[in-house]
């Protein structure tokens, strides 16, 4: 009885919010929009969008023209395929299209809204782009942090020498790939190294507390939310993703607070990127709080690593212009070794080996 008391109140809700938004359709002023087809009240054109999109996107391009509006739920979207449309829209006209409308991610996870990834085109956006163009990712900045890079390279072919030092022996590449990004990220921004490639972890709690951050930004930042697009699904918090997400700030934001304590704690100069962000809090404390820096760091730092480690996710996701010239020259072993002299492939193998070893640094 009551299972059937809540469906016909939910059932209520949704025909009144129906006839609410086909009135307000008809009141609303005509915009000046690109051509649309026909909607559905709530769901709008959710309802043709197949998969693959690029597909679908075409199809409706041949009907209704390379430049058309769909609206996905309550979002109103512009879809423009002509190459010269998208040059007028991002090239010349870049600075009106700039603005990100608000998500649930950014609301929770950004600081609301306020970390450089998610916050909308103004002052505080270019004051971000700058200090991170100028001050964090510059040339000079980037440029001492190769030893680190080329340090835990170093690492990682070691660990992978020592699996093959008795011949042949599959190597499980993710996790160690996985291990070599996180440590390089982490050393550049705090100075830590975590993972040892098969060693004991230093810091054993605060490591699986990163994982669990990576692991869940990861799964959270990429799932499809509904409610972005039908609000009434967010009233009820479909699917708890609100929920899940104001659990992960709460943990990413006790971590990031506990990094930047401790270096400012610690009072030495460093080289990492907390260092200079704390060294920048003294000349301008009013702008450079502490909410700023962490969410400096959660965009250059863990958002930058989550991304990275969910690449290598799968063979197909690893990006490694280097292993493409090397996999065309495996293929090409078998026709070699048939035309060519033992001792002539002898030496193209040394100097192939050679080769691919100095390509690394």
């Amino acid at each position: 009885m009551v299972a059937i008391s809540l469906y016909l109140c939910l059932t209520l809700l949704i025909f009144l919010v129906a006839i609410k938004l086909i009135v307000k359709t008809r009141t609303t002023q005509p915009k000046h929009l690109p051509p649309s087809p026909p909607s559905l009240p709530i769901i709008g054109h959710l309802h043709i969008i197949k998969k693959p999109l690029h597909r679908t996107f075409h199809a409706l391009s041949q009907k209704y023209g390379q430049i058309f509006s769909l609206k996905f739920g309550s979002q109103l979207v512009v879809i423009v395929s002509s190459p010269s449309a998208v040059e007028e829209c991002f090239t010349k006209n870049d600075i009106v299209l700039a603005d990100r409308p608000p998500l649930l991610l950014g609301k929770h996870i950004a600081y609301n809204n306020t970390t450089l990834s998610q916050s909308s085109y103004g002052d505080h956006w270019r004051n971000l782009r700058r200090i991170s163009t100028l001050e964090i990712f510059s040339s000079s900045r980037l440029n001492k942090f190769l030893g680190i890079r080329r340090d835990e390279m170093k690492h990682l072919l070691r660990n992978l020498s020592r699996n093959s030092c008795h011949g042949f022996a599959k190597v499980e590449l993710q996790s160690m790939l996985s291990e070599m990004t996180f440590n390089t990220i982490m050393r550049m921004v705090a100075g830590k190294r975590y993972y040892r490639y098969g060693e004991d972890v230093k810091d054993e709690e605060e490591a699986r507390q990163f994982r669990r951050i990576l692991k869940e930004s990861t799964r959270l930042g990429g799932a499809s939310n509904p409610a972005e697009f039908v609000p009434i699904l967010r009233w009820m918090d479909y699917g708890g993703l609100e929920k899940k997400l104001k659990s992960l700030f709460k943990w990413t934001d006790e971590i990031l607070q506990a990094l930047v304590d401790e270096k400012r704690r610690k009072e030495e100069k460093g080289n990492t990127m907390i260092d200079h962000l704390l060294s920048l809090q003294k000349s301008q404390p009013d702008y450079y709080t502490d909410q700023i820096i962490k969410g400096l760091i959660l965009v250059s730092a863990l958002n930058s690593a989550s991304s990275l480690i969910e690449k290598t996710r799968k063979s197909s996701g690893i990006t490694m212009p280097k292993a493409m010239p090397l996999e065309a020259m495996c293929k090409a072993r078998p026709i070699m070794h048939k035309f060519l002299s033992q001792r002539m492939m002898q030496n193209y193998i040394i100097l192939e080996a050679s080769s691919s070893a100095f390509a690394f640094f």
